[in-house]
This record gives C-alpha cells, sequence and structure tokens, in this order.
C-alpha cells in the first residue's frame, strides 16, 4: 500500500488540474463574452474584507454569517473575513469609488472568483468555491431583474445544459413584509416542536430562514405555511406582475415558488434560482441564484440607490457539464513541431520559438530532448504536419530543416525566412 504524501489539499479545498481547466477556461470565456455583450465592466475585489461588512451586509442572522466565514484578527488588530459572496463587495467598492456619481445604472461583474464558507463538503460544494457575479448599481426598473435572469439563463444555455428551470418570488419591502413576517411567526409557533434546532433559533432571529430549511419536517411544515404573495403592497405586487410579464415576452422557463427566499437578509422584491431538472422533476442543485437588493447601499453608508444581481456556481455548473458530457472544443494542437540537435541549435532554437510567437504561429517543442528519433516520435504523437530540423550544421549555417511529416519531403529554407515560408505552407493546408 501506497504511503500518504505528508501534504495534502484541506478538507473542503481542491486542486483544480488539467482536465477540469478546460471546464474553467469554457465557463470564464461564455461569461466574459456575455458580459461584454450586455455592457458589464469587469471588477476584481480583494479576497479578505471587514468581517462587518458581512455581518451587516449579507446579515447577522444568516448561516453564511453565523457558521460559514472564515475570520480572524490580523496582527494589527483588525477583524476580517475571507469573502463568502459578492455583493457586498462590489457594493463597498460602488460605494467606495463614489460611482454612484457616474451614469446609472453601473454594471459590475466578477468572473470565476474565489470565495470560501466553512460548510460540510458535498458534490459540487467546496470550502474555497468559484462564482460569476453580475450586479447592475443604481437602477428600479423591473426589466433589470428580467435581464439578470436572462443572462443567467444564457449563460447556462450557452454551456450546453438543458432542462434548465426558474423559480421565482417576490418577498416584498421593507412596507408590506412585517406583515408576512407576524403572519407566519404566528403559524410557526403553533408547531414549534416539530422545527428543528435551527429553526426554532431562526423563529426568533429571522423567521424567513425557516423557508430555506432543506430539513424534511421542516420543509413540510412550511409547505402548508402562509404565503408572501398574499400579503404584498400594490407597489410590490405591480412590480412582481411586470417581472412575470417580460419573463412571458422572452419565453424563459419560469414557475412560481412561493417560499422562496433565499438565505440571504439584503433582498427585497424579486428573488429567483436556476436549475437544471431531472427527468423525475429533482433539482440537480442551484445553479444561478440572485435578486434584488434595494436597501443594501444605503446600510452599507452610501447614499439610498437600489440595486439587483445575481452569481453562478462554477463548480456545480461544472459538474452537470462533466456528467452531461459537454463537448468542449480545444484550440487545435500546433501544426509545426522544433527539432533540435546539439547545443548551438539548442541556443538558435530559442530565437527562433520567440520569432514565432510574436508572429502568432504555435509550435511545439522538446528542448530538453536531444535524440532526433525520440523528437520525431513526438511530433508524430501530436500529428504535427511539418518538423522544423535544427542540427550543429544548419545552426552554423544559419538555416533549418523542413520536413514534410507525412511525405518525409525536406526543404532546406534560411532562418531568416523560415516564417514566411511556414505562413505560406500553412495557409495551403
Amino acid at each position: 500500500m501506497s504511503k500518504k504524501p505528508k501534504f495534502q489539499t484541506l478538507t473542503g479545498m481542491h486542486d483544480i488540474l488539467g482536465e477540469e481547466q478546460k471546464y474553467f477556461q469554457k465557463i470564464y470565456s461564455v461569461v466574459e463574452n456575455i458580459a461584454q455583450f450586455y455592457g458589464f465592466q469587469k471588477i476584481e475585489t480583494p479576497i479578505l474584507e471587514e468581517t462587518e461588512l458581512f455581518s451587516k451586509g449579507t446579515g447577522s442572522s444568516t448561516d453564511v454569517v453565523q457558521k460559514e466565514m472564515y475570520s480572524f484578527r490580523t496582527k494589527g488588530g483588525d477583524y476580517v473575513s475571507l469573502r463568502p459572496e459578492g455583493t457586498p463587495s462590489i457594493v463597498r467598492a460602488y460605494i467606495e469609488h463614489g460611482m454612484i456619481s457616474r451614469p446609472q445604472p453601473v454594471k459590475l461583474y466578477h468572473n470565476v472568483a474565489p470565495f470560501f464558507r466553512y460548510e460540510r463538503p458535498q458534490a459540487g460544494r467546496y470550502r474555497e468555491f468559484h462564482q460569476f457575479d453580475f450586479e447592475v448599481l443604481g437602477e428600479k426598473n423591473s426589466v433589470i431583474d428580467v435581464q439578470l435572469i436572462q443572462i443567467g439563463y444564457n449563460i447556462l444555455k450557452e454551456l450546453g445544459l438543458k432542462d434548465l428551470i426558474i423559480e421565482i418570488n417576490s418577498i416584498g419591502d421593507a412596507q408590506c413584509r412585517p406583515y408576512y413576517k407576524k403572519s407566519l411567526v404566528n403559524y410557526l409557533r403553533k408547531h414549534q416542536v416539530v422545527l428543528c434546532a435551527d429553526c426554532k433559533r431562526r423563529l426568533k432571529e429571522n423567521p424567513l430562514r425557516i423557508l430555506d430549511c432543506k430539513k424534511e419536517k421542516c420543509q413540510e411544515l412550511v409547505n402548508t405555511a402562509p404565503q408572501i404573495i398574499d400579503y404584498l403592497c400594490e407597489e410590490c405586487h405591480n412590480y412582481f406582475k411586470e417581472v412575470l410579464e417580460f419573463l412571458d415576452e422572452l419565453d424563459l422557463p419560469y414557475r412560481l415558488n412561493p417560499f422562496l427566499a433565499r438565505g440571504l437578509d439584503y433582498y427585497t422584491k424579486t428573488v429567483f434560482e436556476i436549475f437544471e431538472e431531472t427527468e423525475e422533476g429533482k433539482k440537480q442543485g442551484i445553479l444561478i441564484a440572485g435578486g434584488r437588493y434595494d436597501g443594501l447601499i444605503k446600510l452599507l453608508g452610501g447614499k439610498d440607490a437600489p440595486a439587483c444581481g445575481m452569481a453562478g456556481g462554477v463548480e456545480r455548473i461544472m459538474n452537470i457539464m462533466k456528467n452531461a458530457e459537454v463537448k468542449i472544443t480545444q484550440s487545435s494542437p500546433p501544426k509545426i513541431f522544433l527539432a533540435q540537435l546539439g547545443e548551438l541549435a539548442k541556443k538558435r532554437s530559442l530565437k527562433l520559438l520567440e520569432e514565432f510567437r510574436k508572429a502568432k504561429i504555435p509550435v511545439a517543442e522538446s528542448l530538453s530532448r536531444d535524440s532526433l528519433k525520440i523528437q520525431l516520435g513526438i511530433a508524430d504523437k501530436l500529428g504535427t504536419e511539418y518538423t522544423l530540423i535544427l542540427g550543429q550544421k544548419e545552426a552554423l549555417e544559419q538555416s533549418v530543416i523542413v520536413r514534410e511529416m507525412t511525405t518525409g519531403r525536406q526543404k532546406t529554407v534560411k532562418l531568416d525566412n523560415v516564417i514566411a515560408e511556414m505562413r505560406k505552407r500553412l495557409k495551403k493546408s
């Protein structure tokens, strides 16, 4: 039995190796292209932020803040946390850099950035995980909510995911939500004996969090609880009606979930989740989620401004892509291999490779090998069309042999002309 290496990844952390990298790069590329089309500007925020940014923004009663944050004191005495999500950081940047003075809305996004939560590792869920994150700040219009849903849906479709469904709800605002909370608490108190320990605590701190509980008994209780949609004020009701009308216009597949609340405190009005559904009607994990948060900018010290956002879990999306065997088109291997023999040829090869790089012509090589037979074998395995052979004689004469791999025909070309020669040959092939 082989001995385990002394150092291994920590629980819930993972290396992203070659096979997975192609999925990460594909997701990154699709997000980048869609973000640019819809006019989003890329932003990168620090991994470390003041803990209060999340305890205040994400919500002190949320599981994220109470149980899942990596928080510690620095040597200077600051209390900081590894970011568990992206929205508070982007809002902080919006306030700190005076973006409210720019033409509104300001559209920002993170692309495949790392985040951290201390939770039990599961399939597609790690303690260090990656998300893309789209935020629209400074605009209160139902069309923004729907465009973000559409962007999330389009990303997943372009990544080859099928059977997607959007679940959507409105959780009202500060005007109407207190009436719903009161009704929900009255109902839950009558049945609190069946609530799990966490939900008994949530009943006192933030009863809406009970709607997110995954425990079976709590879910059964929630299914017969009062529905927030029956308590919406006229403004929230009309706003939600507009959102649904826009979704109908786009023919996006959605269904109402009257108990969808999301697990964060800052949401107002629209909340949504996008996931893939199996043939049996089971969710394959939430892939993208978000909603409106009109009070967060003011709560974190900025001027009162509305906002809306969404985020997608990269590892979860990647797992679905792998299980569905989504084909990823990879860049073609180089058509040219550079083989060399001898120290002088090796030196000339370094310069020649740099010239090919500047000319944007891919070239494979194995500079550490000295045997021409081995190098030609590598070129054959790679399926290259041409091998450039640079030996001691060629290095002295400032020339190179161009060998056609299929026919074996060879031609000697001056080093100064080899870029033009190969460009001409590749154009014909």
